[in-house]
């Protein structure tokens, strides 16, 4: 019976490639556990409509936000793994998420296949334009004489965005009250409306609103000033010690898709996230392409 065996691990072996040429034959679906407007939706439709032209295969962006990323990521962890569903990642569904919930409906390293890193966005503290805080200074002092009533919006729990939020307090000695909202999009929106007095946000999802004037930003949550507003003074510059981050967003696909498949994905990636309109639109919002071999993201994991 071994020879049996060998004929079939030789069909497997040979079909592998001829599936990665023939590839892609219908259209391809990228998840996003965000709503519409935020970091992973922006780089999807960015990253979509480019490999739609390279391809002549119809790109699909389904938003499916909620559950702290997790019905998009679940959702994508299940699919065929074909080539034809991928989700787009933020670092805090791939990397905070395993680190801050004792169950989760996915596991990283066993269910999903890494593909390309695709952005890093700077994350932002940014004010409504009516709101009474015009610098850091502000934001802490009026956490401190009313611990856990000043709220913060964030796009989510166990985002990188409320992560920087409680390593403000930590390293402040303040308190907030975080107000999780279903993605970046909804929660600049709500801080552009007055719903809310603060946010800690992508910069390319206050970027619209800081244009009209309803938000100001106060402040980068990276070491370095943001390309989009080099006047932007940084968190460590305020006196909020330590504090550096960003939003990375990177493209995954179901764990046992072909090797073939998730090559030939990681060279067009790569391609296009070099080509200089493609970048030019990553900028608008002071966001950085970082494209990358599957092993680079792999190890940023």
């Amino acid at each position: 019976m071994a020879w049996i065996a060998s004929v079939i691990a030789l069909i497997v072996f040979c079909a592998a490639p001829a599936q990665a040429q023939n590839y892609p034959a219908k259209p391809i679906h990228i998840l996003v556990p965000y709503a519409p407007g935020g970091i992973s939706d922006i780089a999807s439709r960015i990253l979509g409509a480019k490999l739609t032209e390279a391809w002549s295969q119809q790109v699909l962006v389904e938003n499916r936000p909620g559950g702290n990323g997790f019905i998009a990521m679940a959702a994508a962890a299940k699919a065929a793994p074909d080539g034809y569903t991928m989700v787009m990642a933020t670092g805090g569904d791939v990397a905070i998420n395993p680190a801050m919930f004792k169950e989760m409906p996915y596991d990283v390293e066993r269910d999903l296949a890494p593909i390309a890193m695709v952005s890093d966005a700077p994350l932002v503290l940014a004010a409504h334009g009516g709101a009474p805080y015009n610098s850091v200074a502000d934001v802490i002092a009026a956490a401190k004489a009313q611990p856990g009533r000043i709220s913060v919006a964030t796009p989510g729990n166990g985002s990188i965005n409320q992560i920087v939020l409680e390593w403000m307090a930590l390293n402040t000695g303040a308190r907030f009250q975080h107000i999780p909202y279903k993605g970046g999009a909804p929660a600049a929106a709500a801080l552009a409306a007055g719903d809310i007095p603060l946010g800690i946000l992508a910069s390319s999802s206050v970027a619209p609103h800081v244009k009209s004037g309803r938000v100001r930003v106060l402040a980068v949550t990276m070491g370095k000033r943001s390309t989009l507003n080099p006047e932007w003074p940084t968190l460590q510059q305020e006196g909020v010690k330590e504090v550096d981050a960003s939003n990375w967003t990177a493209l995954f696909a179901p764990k046992a898709t072909p090797q073939p498949v998730i090559d030939k994905l990681n060279a067009e990636v790569v391609k296009i996230l070099h080509m200089p309109d493609v970048k030019e639109r990553f900028a608008g919002g002071g966001v950085d392409t970082i494209p990358s071999s599957a092993a680079e993201l792999d190890a940023r994991v």
